[in-house]
């Protein structure tokens, strides 16, 4: 295969390591397509190009989180956006440890090590003791990133933080997951001619590409689904998410006591399933470039697909957890105090004030991040409401 087949004329190449470590995992996904019969549906495909070990995007080495293309990564969260983040978000974990008298943390999908180390830090402000913070990620090069990050910025306490090879049967404290969801492998429908075909990839023409196949192999849930959208009518694309809904039922079925907070970007169903949402939600992130081609890099870039929130609640709800809260970022942040920690610095201060409040206004800006992204939670064993649900609670929406 030449990846450059699929590169835009707007994107960089990459290097040659980086280049090689693509092309072998197009080889082994060219095995796999040939084993299979030359069809594999999108979720495997996008699943290998995530997370195959070693040469997956999320498993293998390339540097992902960052605030600039020229420094090799592909996109910013908000505990890099900005500092003010993870102290915010500490407000509710502590209220949610405090309430079900836990003392553990779990986060999926550390990043950098930001996020850990702010809300380390910020709950130890806080007077909040704890007595673990376990990470499950599966990059290596991640883990030593997010370790020398902790251990720099919250030394008295990385003793504390430990990373997790697999899920623990049970779990008691307060789980985070930041940008998590949105990574999880997507299936794709296409309605073409009135009939609904599953999207999946074949090898054409020396590059991969897709191909429609009625549906055939997708679970009773999806047949249902798709017969609720069917009304859109034809040449409308769309994703599922059965890979995070097992996600989040693992995780609700995990948690014993305490709470697990949810971020990401996306739409409750009615939302979601839009007519006005043709084309589907997957998108492609390359050097803070968002693209529609995920057949670029494989291995190398991004491939993501906003979350149906909906199905997320339904899941932590059959798993026997109760819905703590549903509401947007910038309502989330606000109810925890984040303009109160802006308010905090001194504005006369221009060099520390200014990046501050532009950031902030990145995560509350309906423009920006703040109504894209919503927050969602589950617990067991709470009884009250947190102060960050405690305004502009959407869980009537979903």
């Amino acid at each position: 295969m030449n990846p450059i087949a699929h590169q835009p004329d707007s994107l960089p190449a990459p290097g040659p390591g980086a280049l090689a470590q693509s092309e072998a995992l197009v080889a082994q996904l060219r095995a796999e397509l040939e084993a299979a019969g030359g069809w594999l549906p999108f979720d495997r495909y996008m699943e290998r190009a995530l997370y195959s070990p070693g040469f997956g995007y999320y498993s293998g080495g390339a540097r992902k989180f960052g605030l600039r293309g020229d420094d090799g990564s592909d996109f910013v969260t908000a505990p890099e956006l900005s500092p003010l983040f993870a102290p915010t978000l500490a407000r509710p974990v502590a209220e949610a440890l405090q309430a079900s008298g836990t003392r553990n943390l779990l986060e999926f999908g550390a990043g950098t090590g930001k996020l850990a180390a702010g809300l380390v830090n910020a709950l130890d402000e806080l007077g909040v003791e704890f007595d673990s913070y376990s990470i499950v990620d599966l990059s290596g090069e991640l883990r030593e990133r997010q370790r020398e990050t902790i251990e720099a910025a919250a030394p008295a306490l990385a003793a504390k933080v430990r990373w997790l090879d697999a899920l623990p049967e049970q779990f008691e404290g307060v789980v985070i997951g930041n940008e998590v969801l949105d990574a999880m492998p997507v299936k794709l429908f296409a309605n073409l001619g009135g009939v609904w075909h599953e999207r999946g990839v074949v090898w054409r023409d020396e590059a991969f590409a897709f191909e429609d196949r009625p549906v055939t192999r997708s679970g009773p849930a999806d047949h249902a689904l798709l017969a609720e959208i069917e009304t859109f009518g034809e040449n409308y694309v769309t994703e599922t998410h059965d890979a995070a809904r097992a996600f989040i039922r693992t995780v609700c079925t995990m948690l014993t006591r305490g709470a697990a907070f949810f971020i990401d970007y996306g739409f409750p169903q009615h939302e979601y399933y839009h007519a006005q949402r043709a084309q589907g939600t997957l998108m492609c992130h390359y050097r803070h470039r968002a693209h529609g081609d995920p057949f670029l890099y494989p291995g190398l870039q991004d491939i993501t697909a906003h979350v149906e929130f909906t199905g997320i609640a339904e899941a932590g709800v059959e798993a026997g957890a109760d819905l703590l809260g549903f509401t947007s970022q910038a309502r989330f942040l606000m109810n925890a105090g984040i303009t109160d920690a802006l308010s905090s610095i001194d504005p006369t201060d221009t060099t520390r004030f200014l990046p501050a409040a532009n950031a902030v206004q990145k995560l509350l800006s309906e423009a920006e991040m703040g109504e894209l992204f919503k927050v969602i939670a589950f617990s067991r064993g709470l009884t009250e409401t947190l102060k960050a649900f405690s305004s502009g609670d959407r869980s009537h929406t979903l």
